[in-house]
């Protein structure tokens, strides 16, 4: 039974040998030459903007967009194993599948209603 398990463990003990060495590497074998402008965030080439204590605000947008992702995200999810076992599931899996293809519809037609799709 031990033998079994064998791979995993290898895989594992690699996979964490990687981790290690990768995180190590760089300041063994690293520069050490240390500027202000090697220490200053950097953002796509622009100069980072002062923020506020507390980091600021987001815009609303944000996290709409980030909900929206997750609805149909998880619909892909549900799909996905309905798929697979679609020859099993017979007349019962595409009626329930079809249930939910609805809900999920009616959910996007409510977003693209409300100006959710919106990129402004």
């Amino acid at each position: 039974m031990g033998e079994v398990y064998l791979p995993i463990l290898v895989l594992g003990i690699l996979g964490a040998a990687f981790a290690v060495f990768s995180v190590a590497a760089p300041s063994i074998i690293g520069p050490r030459r240390y500027n202000r402008a090697r220490l200053d965030a950097y953002e796509c080439g622009i100069d980072p903007t002062p923020q506020p204590i507390g980091g600021g605000r987001f815009p609303i947008k944000y996290y709409l967009t980030a909900m929206l992702f997750i609805v149909f995200d998880i619909e892909i999810v549900f799909l996905y194993p309905f798929a697979v076992a679609f020859d099993q599931l017979r007349l019962f899996g595409l009626i329930e599948m079809a249930v939910f293809i609805v809900t999920v519809l009616a959910v996007y037609a409510y977003v693209w209603r409300r100006g959710g799709l919106e990129w402004d």
